[in-house]
């Protein structure tokens, strides 16, 4: 297919899981129901983000991959023919937990899961006391719609994270997020939202590829989440924004053969010089 409809589900969160995955629920039956055919949620959309403290109890918030909650989101796959990224908090064993992405294609059927690499642990933003980083490295699926990659909230801010799976023939890259500002950092939000944008542009004009990053909204503890879910094109423009303060189901269409047509014009994958790029993956370079 040349082109796709997405949606992404920018919505506040209750302190009931049980209320949010009804709610998103219903969201995402409304996305299908106009047009959408891949649908993007949240990041941890089955609660408040619990990661602003260090709290014991909130393990209890993990599921499996094979959750009730995913199963709900299979049927409705299924029903609606589209496809999902359903973000959870994976407890993979006994004190073993990820910050994941269930894909789930058209039919009903879960592709794979993807979880989270990169793991902040900065103020109200705890999550390496919760989640063990992905070990599955960085994916692509392949949809019925188009071949996507799904990268976590903190991946956002790595390029290496979308090159990686851009390189793997990633069409459309998703980032279910949770970001916002601190009270403390008021006067520095437009500041913060600006940098996010920005470098998320930054992913399609380097890759030639769609990225869309799927926030929630509302006030947590002292976390004002900023919304503005977007969609970018292959040449970063923005092709499509939420508002900051409102629960949005935001669409675009993605026409595919764009990609093509970018990476002509602009061959930046043709031009890498992989042979000069073996440092990299050192952590610093010392003088």
């Amino acid at each position: 297919m040349s082109k796709v409809k997405i949606a992404l589900l920018q919505l506040k969160a209750d302190r009931s899981p049980k209320v949010n995955h009804r709610r998103t629920l219903e969201h995402a039956l409304k996305a299908a129901r106009k047009g959408a055919q891949i649908l993007c949620l949240q990041e941890l959309y089955r609660s408040l983000y619990f990661c602003q403290t260090e709290q014991h109890k909130f393990f209890e918030l993990a599921e499996s991959a094979n959750s009730a909650s995913v199963e709900d989101f299979r049927e409705l796959a299924r029903s609606e023919e589209v496809a999902v990224v359903v973000p959870f908090f994976e407890r993979r064993a006994e004190g073993v937990y990820h910050n994941s992405a269930a894909v789930i294609d058209a039919d009903g059927a879960v592709l794979g899961i993807y979880r989270k690499m990169h793991i902040p642990d900065d103020p109200n933003f705890y999550e390496k006391f919760y989640f063990a980083p992905g070990d599955l490295g960085f994916r692509v699926f392949q949809t019925r719609f188009a071949r996507i990659g799904v990268l976590i909230c903190w991946d956002q801010w790595y390029p290496e994270a979308a090159r990686l799976t851009a390189l793997q023939g990633a069409q459309i890259l998703f980032y279910p997020t949770a970001i916002g500002w601190h009270d403390s950092d008021r006067k520095a939000a437009p500041e913060q939202m600006n940098a996010w944008q920005t470098i998320q542009r930054s992913h399609s004009v380097a890759n030639g590829v769609y990225v869309a990053a799927a926030n929630r909204v509302g006030r947590e503890g002292k976390l004002n989440f900023w919304g503005r879910s977007f969609v970018s094109g292959p040449m970063g423009s923005v092709l499509a924004q939420a508002a900051e303060k409102r629960e949005e189901i935001l669409l675009a269409d993605c026409n595919l053969a764009k990609i093509e047509s970018v990476r002509q014009h602009w061959p930046f994958l043709r031009d890498r010089r992989i042979d000069a790029y073996k440092p990299i993956t050192s952590r610093y370079l010392d003088a």
